[in-house]
Parts: structure tokens; C-alpha cells; sequence
């Protein structure tokens, strides 16, 4: 693998990190404060999952929301009852934790089966697009070819390794900040890049 595309390798599962981290603190926090017992959906029972946004923010919402279904449906409550007790303050269970992670990977290939995974050069792009690294080192990004980022990755692939790497637990235990939260990940993201730009191009 190139230098070029190991650096794609690298910014990708951190861009899912930022991502996952964000909308799992928006849909436990405000979803589980909204939580009513009036007949919910059952998370058993496929639904479709849609997002108001687009991109990257679009494809993790549905990846959240889809995952918290099968996570749900896996230790037999509601999406909204799984969201509340997510959003509860304290330690969380291993069957939580397990089920969550298991429902974020079920819901990676869900959205695959659906065709709605973009391709890894696509999300590459945004991660660039959103960083904030200078616009020479973002152009030398840039001028690597997407049909060299899609022979070496995919995007299920690096959805999966960022889930598996997820602190899940940490993350739910920051949730009654998300400002702090988003903070954190940010700065942590943008430090892996830049060591991954350094490490890998040497130039940029």
C-alpha cells in the first residue's frame, strides 16, 4: 500500500469515530429525553431509516439509528427504551456495551445489502473538506485519485474496524456533555491525521 493510501486508511476510521461519536450523543441524549411508553416500534421489525442530512452526517445518522435497532431487538426492548437507558447516568452493563457494538456492525451491513454505503474516496473527501489543515497539505490530499483510495478500501470495511475500535463505554459516559464530547474527538481526530501526514507522505 502506498503512502498516499495508508493515509486514507487512517483519516477514514477517525473521520467515523468524530461521526459515530457525535450522533449517538444527539440520538441517546435528546431521543432518550424525549422517550414516551406509547406503543413503540418494535426494533425488531425492519423500518426505514432516513436523515434530513447529507453526506457523511446523513450515513452515520442512518448507521446510529439502524444499529440501535438491532442492538435493541438483540436484549428485547424498543429503540427508545435502549436510547433511554444508554442515556442513563452510571456505569453501563457489558450486555449494553456488547449489544450496542453488536448493532452498529449489524447495522454496517444492513446499509450495505441497501446499497447505501458511498464509496471510502467519497468520505475521504469530506474528511479533508472539514479538516482544518491548510490548503496546501489539503491539495496534496487531494491530488491522490479516488480510484486508488476505492482499490485499497472499502467503506464497510473501515465502518467496521472504527466500530470495533469504539470505547463505547467512555463515549456513553460522556454523553451529558456533547459539546465536551465533540471537543474531545475532534482534537483527538485532527492529531491522528496530522501524525498519519507526517509519518506516512513526509511532505505534507
Amino acid at each position: 500500500m502506498t503512502g498516499a493510501a495508508r493515509l486514507r486508511a487512517g483519516a477514514l476510521p477517525a473521520l467515523a469515530v468524530v461521526l459515530v461519536s457525535a450522533v449517538l450523543a444527539v440520538q441517546l441524549a435528546n431521543g432518550g429525553g424525549r422517550y414516551s411508553p406509547l406503543r413503540p416500534a418494535s426494533s425488531c421489525v425492519a423500518r426505514s431509516v432516513s436523515s434530513v442530512a447529507t453526506g457523511i452526517d446523513g450515513l452515520t445518522e442512518q448507521l446510529v439509528l439502524t444499529g440501535l435497532d438491532a442492538a435493541a431487538c438483540q436484549i428485547g426492548v424498543s429503540r427508545e427504551a435502549f436510547a433511554l437507558q444508554l442515556a442513563q447516568p452510571g456505569t453501563h452493563t457489558d450486555a449494553q456495551i456488547n449489544a450496542l457494538r453488536t448493532g452498529l456492525l449489524t447495522a454496517v451491513d444492513t446499509l450495505k445489502a441497501d446499497g447505501k454505503l458511498p464509496r471510502a474516496s467519497q468520505l475521504a473527501r469530506e474528511a479533508v473538506d472539514a479538516s482544518n489543515l491548510s490548503s496546501f497539505r489539503k491539495a496534496a490530499i487531494r491530488a491522490i485519485p479516488d480510484a486508488l483510495i476505492d482499490r485499497t478500501l472499502t467503506t464497510d470495511d473501515v465502518l467496521r474496524r472504527t466500530i470495533n475500535d469504539l470505547d463505547l463505554r467512555a463515549l456513553l459516559a460522556n454523553l451529558g456533555n456533547r459539546h465536551d464530547l465533540t471537543t474531545q474527538v475532534d482534537t483527538a481526530v485532527m492529531k491522528a491525521v496530522l501524525e498519519r501526514l507526517t509519518d506516512d507522505l513526509h511532505c505534507c
